[in-house]
């Protein structure tokens, strides 16, 4: 059960607008950045509850955007499938007691997800190897999810290496996030540590992160996005840097 104080609230709100800015001029990050401040404050379950609806409502909005929600849903709904097995398994890692492998795997995570973005070449996946590889990629990832409330690894960088136009890019990480939010809900409640009475602040959280949207989108227009993107890459690294040395310091 979380303590909902003043501060306590006035810094979710602060967490959720400031990754909803970081959504709102790289088209990710929401829920990376979320977990990443809210998992140094409290367990990594109540963090990933309080991700929740305002993930699932900014990742909607993200999928319905694009005009080709079908040509994508018919050409990763393999993947998608996978996404939903693999996290409900691996929220077996968000519902257990031991907070300490689950902040160390998100710490991991962070950490993986920096370094890949930053230094990484921009690979490309053969057609011939798609249909194998989507399912697997996808039931990692839905481990990944229900082990640390984090959508992004392997999805965000296989996406990226389909080769696919820049709309539609965006449009299949909304696909992917939402399936992914969904999945991670029905884990947690399957598992029975889904707190309903956090729901509400959940839902609070929702206005914050559409004003740092929108206030993304405004940055986007006036400051580089490269490098607004390569130093939140590098805040990132050393989030998660820190959060995998917590238990062991």
């Amino acid at each position: 059960m979380i303590h909902f104080s003043l501060p306590f609230v006035v810094t979710v709100a602060a967490t959720f607008f400031a990754a909803g800015v970081v959504k709102g001029v790289t088209g990710m990050g929401l829920p990376t950045v979320a977990m990443g401040v809210l998992g140094a404050l409290i367990s990594p379950l109540a963090a990933a509850g309080l991700l929740i609806v305002p993930s699932f409502v900014t990742n909607v909005w993200q999928l319905f955007v694009g005009p080709s929600f079908g040509l994508l849903l018919r050409r990763l709904w393999s993947m998608m499938l996978a996404v939903v097995l693999g996290t409900t398994a691996g929220s077996s890692l968000l519902a257990s007691s031991n907070t300490t492998l689950t902040t160390s795997a998100l710490g991991v995570a962070l950490v993986v997800y920096a370094a890949y973005t930053l230094y990484a070449r921009q690979l490309r996946v053969p057609p011939r190897v798609e249909p194998w590889l989507s399912p697997a990629i996808g039931g990692l990832t839905g481990v990944v999810t229900g082990g640390t409330g984090v959508f992004v690894i392997p999805a965000v960088p296989y996406l990226q290496a389909l080769g696919l136009e820049k709309d539609d890019l965006v449009q299949a990480l909304g696909l992917s996030f939402t399936i992914s939010t969904i999945a991670l809900a029905a884990g947690l409640a399957w598992r029975g540590v889904f707190q309903i009475e956090n729901l509400a602040m959940s839902a609070l959280a929702i206005a914050p992160a559409l004003g740092g949207m929108w206030a993304g989108q405004v940055i986007r227009s006036r400051v580089t996005p490269s490098t607004f993107r390569r130093w939140f890459l590098i805040c990132l690294l050393l989030l998660g840097a820190e959060m995998f040395a917590r238990p062991f310091l």
